[in-house]
C-alpha cells in the first residue's frame, strides 16, 4: 500500500521494528540525543553586539573554553576595550542595521575564520517609546532595524557558510519581553517577540540540516543600561547577574535545550498563558512608574 502521509510527519511517526521482545523503536531517542549535543568548546563563534552587557560576558566565558571568539560593535572605543579586556578576542567594527557592513564582515570573517560554526546574534537596542509624543519616522523603527532585521539578515548571510561545517548553531537572543509586552517600550517589545516567532520558524525550516537553531529570552540583566534607563521602574530591584546568566547559557546549550528561558522569563511565558490580562497590567504599573519621573 502506497504511504501518502506527508513526509514532515511520517519523520515524526514512531518507526517500530521487530524483535525477539517484541516491537522496539528503531532508535534509541537517548543515544540520538547525545549524539547532537552541541558542545561549546574549540569553537569558532561570533557574537553580535560584543562589546558590553550579555554579548562581552559570554565572549568572556566562552574565551576560558579554548573556542576561538569574534566580537561585532559599532563603537571603536568599545572595540579597543574588549580587546584589552579579553586578551584572544578577535574585533570587527559592524553594524548589524546596515546591509553593506553585513556583506562586509561576512567576507572578511569567512576568510579568516574558515571553519566559523556559530553565530550568537546579541545585538540590540533598548528605548522607552512614547507613542503619544511625536517623533521623527525614521528614528521610530530603530529598535526594528537592529533588533530585527539585523539577525534575519545576519542569517541570510551566514547561513551558507554555517551549513558546509560538519555541526554549526545560530543562537538569537531575543528577551523575556518576548512573551509578555512592556508598555513603555513598545517597539522593542515588538522586536522580540517578532524574534522568537522567526526562531520558531527557522529550527523548523533548518531541521534537516546540520545547524541548530537555539534561542535565549533573558529577563532584565544586571547591567548599567538597564539602571540608567529603567531606574524608577525598577524601584531599587536588581536584574539577573550577567555572570550567571552567561553560565547558565552555555550549560543550557549544552545540555540541548534549544528555548532558554532563566529566571524570570520562565515566569513570564508560563503567566502570558495563565494570566495575560493580569502580567499585562502589572508591566503597565512599571511603566507608570517609570513614566513619572
Amino acid at each position: 500500500m502506497r504511504d501518502d502521509t506527508p513526509s514532515y510527519w511520517r519523520s515524526r511517526l514512531p518507526d517500530a521494528r521487530q524483535s525477539s521482545t517484541g516491537l522496539r523503536p528503531a532508535h534509541d531517542p537517548h543515544v540520538d540525543l547525545l549524539e547532537s549535543v552541541l558542545k561549546l568548546r574549540n569553537r569558532v563563534i561570533l557574537i553580535t553586539g560584543g562589546t558590553s552587557g550579555i554579548g562581552r560576558e559570554l565572549a568572556a566565558q566562552l574565551l576560558e573554553r579554548e573556542n576561538t571568539v569574534i566580537v561585532t560593535g559599532r563603537d571603536s572605543a568599545g572595540l579597543e576595550q574588549t580587546r584589552t579586556a579579553l586578551p584572544g578576542v578577535h574585533v570587527f567594527q559592524s553594524d548589524v542595521s546596515e546591509c553593506g557592513a553585513i556583506v562586509r564582515l561576512h567576507a572578511v570573517v569567512t576568510r579568516q575564520f574558515p571553519t566559523l560554526d556559530v553565530l550568537i546574534n546579541n545585538a540590540g537596542i533598548m528605548r522607552s517609546l512614547d507613542m503619544n509624543t511625536p517623533r521623527d519616522l525614521t528614528d521610530l523603527t530603530r529598535e526594528i532595524d537592529v533588533n530585527l532585521s539585523g539577525p534575519l539578515r545576519m542569517i541570510q548571510q551566514f547561513l551558507p557558510h554555517l551549513k558546509r561545517q560538519p555541526e554549526a548553531a545560530i543562537i538569537n537572543v531575543s528577551s523575556a519581553l518576548a512573551f509578555m509586552p512592556l508598555p513603555l517600550s513598545p517597539v522593542y517589545s515588538a522586536t522580540k517577540a517578532a524574534l522568537h516567532a522567526f526562531t520558531l520558524a527557522l529550527r523548523i525550516q533548518l531541521e534537516e540540516t546540520n545547524v541548530k537553531v537555539i534561542e535565549l529570552a533573558p529577563p532584565g540583566v544586571d547591567t548599567p543600561l538597564l539602571h540608567r534607563a529603567f531606574a524608577a521602574a525598577l524601584k531599587g530591584q536588581q536584574g539577573m547577574d550577567v555572570q550567571s546568566l552567561a553560565r547558565i547559557t552555555i550549560a543550557a546549550i549544552e545540555a540541548d535545550k534549544l528555548e532558554i528561558r532563566p529566571g524570570l522569563s520562565n515566569l513570564l511565558k508560563i503567566m502570558s498563558r495563565l494570566a495575560p490580562q493580569l502580567m499585562l497590567r502589572r508591566m503597565a504599573r512599571m511603566s507608570m512608574r517609570q513614566s513619572s519621573r
